[in-house]
């Protein structure tokens, strides 16, 4: 390595060394808010952000010069999006939220359930879809806990997606919206109620917001306006093939030629983070949020970030001008709470991380690949059949092949002795795979005694890790690790990439803490997501309940919380 490089980075580290031994010594304001905005960038790893870290220069720069815990952790081994989202602000790991991953099989119905899937309510922009509520979420949350001593207490939560906007903001949540594209922010409907009120909160905006994009449609190209972002993106450009599909990483996307995609286009683009972040400024505003002699709650969930790197990838110039213009929003958000009366007291964590795609990884000289998901389990069921000699195919895999549901041949459950004679089989099997890293009972992770409460979630061992992810009923027979650079996904023309693995690219994240008058202070050591629910309690004099995993982290230094 070029010995000036060297010096360099020896000098930023022992700078940020310094600054860092500084700031512990220097006394620091304690925060004392009237409104906690909580905000989830969705698949923003602890990757993502110490690659660009040094670029940013908008909100995510203001965000980093408070308390930084730059490995934080979502400690469990699925790390997909309703999940993660539900350790953020319950104090505690699926296994209690109950929210074990985006989607699990019924087998008493043979149907697939959604995360937040509830029959008894409609949508309010289209009574024939896919219905949603908290309904499924077995913990409580922060404004949830505010709302029962503080009443008064206003609690919203807004997203791009439905799980991100309701598992953060709970079961009590004055408004729950998220990004319907074609329609604006949409909620739920329970008996009694009508659309129109509940959509009451954002109906001006979603006018708005439709006449907008009449006048001046969304085209996502480089923002000249941020200067060498542009020119730091573009120089990212590059040819790839994934599935057999060349493509070129670049912006502009090309055209979308049906109504359908440019919808689909749209959601899958820094737009949906813009008008996320500015109906959040919108609430507080309408409501003053912050202004009254109350604690408030507005969560945000950012859902771009994730789109964007299921369909292009995490290190392409796509993110690039992601990261670039979600600093640059978020910057205008955080200047738009200036006009709080009362302390304001941010927090911004992940639902999960992320790797880049393995064709992109691969040509870089590392030994990733990809698990192809019919072929690797029709083989799978091949041997069990012919260890066992069944007669049908026993393992099905309904969302991904990392959880498997053992079955009779007419899809129904089996007898215990049957379901525990093929479990070993296929346990067996599996774990003999050298794809697989490890697969494991979940009745037996589900009876398996914990690790101490003070384990550091970076040591876990990798069935502590499922452990805290399997729920009964709501996970598969077998649940499966695959190795670390084999991906159980196969690319199509709008997804290369892929997250939800037990391991650390996926479940590191970054854990900033900020305030008005806080001193910066830089914590290396990690800090699990659900810590974050304790230490904001802590911090607004909310009394958590007793059976939460999380606790709490005193923010100012040399004082305990």
């Amino acid at each position: 390595m070029n010995k000036m490089l060297v010096r360099g980075l020896v000098a930023a580290a022992l700078s940020i060394g310094c600054a860092a031994q500084a700031s512990a010594s220097t006394p620091s304001s304690k925060p004392e808010p009237k409104l906690v905005v909580v905000i989830s960038v969705d698949q923003f790893s602890a990757n993502l952000y110490a690659q660009h870290r040094a670029e940013f220069t908008g909100g995510m720069k203001t965000l980093s010069e408070g308390i930084v815990y730059p490995n934080g952790y979502q400690s469990h081994a699925f790390t997909e999006t309703c999940p993660g989202h539900s350790t953020l602000l319950t104090g505690k790991h699926p296994n209690k939220t109950g929210i074990s991953a985006n989607d699990w099989y019924d087998k008493a119905t043979g149907k697939t359930v959604y995360c937040l899937a509830d029959p008894s309510v409609v949508l309010a922009d289209d009574p024939k879809g896919r219905s949603v509520s908290p309904a499924n979420l077995m913990a409580t949350t922060y404004g949830d806990w505010l709302k029962d001593v503080s009443p008064q207490s206003r609690v919203f939560g807004v997203s791009g997606k439905d799980r991100g906007a309701i598992t953060m903001s709970g079961h009590k949540a004055d408004g729950q919206f998220w990004f319907q594209p074609g329609f604006g922010f949409t909620t739920y409907v329970r008996q009694g109620q009508t659309a129109e009120e509940r959509l009451k909160p954002v109906a001006a905006f979603n006018a708005q917001m439709a006449a907008d994009l009449s006048k001046h449609p969304f085209v996502w190209d480089y923002d000249a306006k941020l200067g060498p972002a542009a020119k730091r993106c573009r120089a990212l450009e590059a040819d790839y093939e994934t599935g057999g599909r060349k493509w070129r990483a670049a912006l502009p996307i090309p055209a979308a030629t049906s109504p359908a995609d440019k919808l689909r286009d749209l959601y899958a683009s820094p737009y949906t983070d813009q008008v996320t972040l500015e109906l959040a400024r919108r609430l507080r505003e309408t409501y003053d949020l912050g202004d009254g002699p109350q604690v408030d709650l507005l969560a945000i969930s950012l859902s771009a970030t994730d789109f964007v790197g299921h369909r292009y990838g995490t290190r392409g110039p796509e993110m690039c001008d992601q990261l670039a213009r979600l600093d640059d929003r978020l910057g205008v958000f955080l200047k738009s709470l200036d006009k709080v009366k009362g302390g304001v007291l941010v927090v911004l964590a992940a639902d999960h991380g992320g790797a880049d795609f393995a064709e992109r990884l691969a040509g870089e000289g590392y030994d990733y690949g990809r698990v192809e998901r019919k072929s690797w389990l029709a083989k799978l069921n091949a041997a069990v059949r012919g260890d066992l000699g069944l007669s049908w195919d026993p393992l099905l895999a309904d969302s991904g092949i990392d959880e498997l549901y053992v079955l009779g041949a007419d899809k129904k459950p089996l007898p215990a002795a049957d379901q525990a004679r093929i479990t070993a089989a296929a346990l067996a099997r599996l774990n003999r795979d050298p794809l697989v890293a490890g697969a494991f009972d979940s009745n037996a992770l589900l009876t398996m005694e914990p690790a101490p409460a003070n384990a550091s979630p970076e040591e876990l061992s990798l069935a502590e890790r499922l452990r805290r992810s399997v729920y009964p009923g709501r996970v598969g027979d077998i649940v499966v690790a695959f190795r670390p650079d084999r991906v159980p996904s196969s690319p199509g023309p709008t997804y290369v990439s892929t997250h939800g693995s037990a391991w650390d690219y996926d479940r590191r994240v970054p854990i900033l803490f900020w305030w008005k008058g806080a001193t910066p202070h830089e914590r290396i050591l990690p800090l699990d997501t659900v810590d974050i629910a304790p230490t904001i309690a802590a911090v607004t004099g909310v009394k958590p309940p007793a059976d939460i995993d999380g606790v709490c982290r005193p923010l100012v230094y040399g004082q305990g919380c």
